[in-house]
């Protein structure tokens, strides 16, 4: 296990039905799960298989560091695992590996874009967390995903000033400051559940807990198992669980966990095969439940 040892696990909270607007978006996102499958295929970024460290820019700003709120003063580090935002109607949401965020880790900041000791975009509280009932019950290999809903910007050192919102397709939006959804400040990538394994090549972005700036990776997925897909990037070390993996049109199709927690070596990194309970999961966090 490379990643995050010791981290025990809490209940997901099961939602409610929403409002209209909810509903009816929950079932645009079905839509897009049954379709995903069928999805063109990406040629993806490249070149394929090289580590190196992430570039400042709109779709890093959307991956961040989690960290113990007793860990924020200083920041430099305090992290040990990676999270992103991901689009939701509220604008609040945010996926990690289910082992980075249960059992006593009750008191979480994320901090998106972090580098080098600073929080540009702020520190955002880790509230409400949404894992699955098999990864609470029996600590699942297939079932480590989770959510969270993030306040809004929590006081602490290294906080920095909103740099500007970028929109969940990449464009850059207006202005934002503090007090805005973390969405409205840094932008979100979409969810898509039931992507064929390998149908398209992926970007891998994480904060591994021995440094200070985030690296990525491109390469193709392919399948470990039917429910487990695997990447070979070397360098992706402990603090790197729940790193998305991004593919061309800014969709997660993957979250670095699952077999071994995300892999025994550097070198090759594990995600479940998002699927039908990631898509509840998802929409149970969107619901508010």
């Amino acid at each position: 296990m490379k990643r995050t040892p010791g981290i025990s696990h809490i209940s997901r909270i099961s939602g409610t039905s929403g409002a209209s607007s909810v509903a009816l978006f929950g079932a645009m996102v079905l839509l897009a799960v049954m379709s995903a499958s069928a999805a063109a295929v990406d040629a993806g970024p490249g070149p394929f298989g090289v580590t190196v460290t992430a570039a400042a820019d709109a779709e890093s700003a959307r991956v961040g560091a989690l960290f113990p709120a007793d860990r924020v003063s200083p920041l430099a580090k305090g992290h040990y695992c990676t999270a992103s935002v991901v689009h939701s109607p509220q604008g609040d949401l945010i996926v990690t590996a289910a082992h980075c965020v249960g059992g006593d880790r009750s008191d979480l900041v994320f901090a998106p874009g972090y580098r080098d000791g600073k929080a540009p975009y702020g520190l955002w509280k880790v509230g409400r967390r949404y894992l699955p009932d098999r990864w609470s019950q029996g600590q699942d290999e297939d079932s480590d995903v989770a959510f969270a809903v993030v306040a809004e910007q929590a006081d602490g050192e290294g906080k920095g000033e909103g740099k500007g919102k970028e929109k969940a397709d990449g464009e850059k939006g207006d202005g934002a400051g503090a007090g805005e959804r973390v969405e409205a400040v840094v932008g979100a990538n979409r969810l898509v559940t039931g992507m064929a394994i390998g149908a398209t090549a992926v970007t891998v972005t994480g904060y591994p807990d021995s440094g200070e700036v985030p690296i990525s990776c491109s390469n193709r997925p392919s399948a470990q198992s039917r429910t487990q897909q695997r990447i070979a990037c070397p360098g992706f070390t402990g603090g790197t669980s729940g790193s998305p993996w991004v593919d061309g049109d800014h969709e997660v199709v993957g979250i670095l966990g699952g077999h071994e927690e995300g892999g025994s070596t550097p070198d090759v990194s594990y995600s479940v095969a998002l699927g039908a309970e990631v898509a509840e999961l998802y929409q149970d966090a969107v619901r508010g439940g």
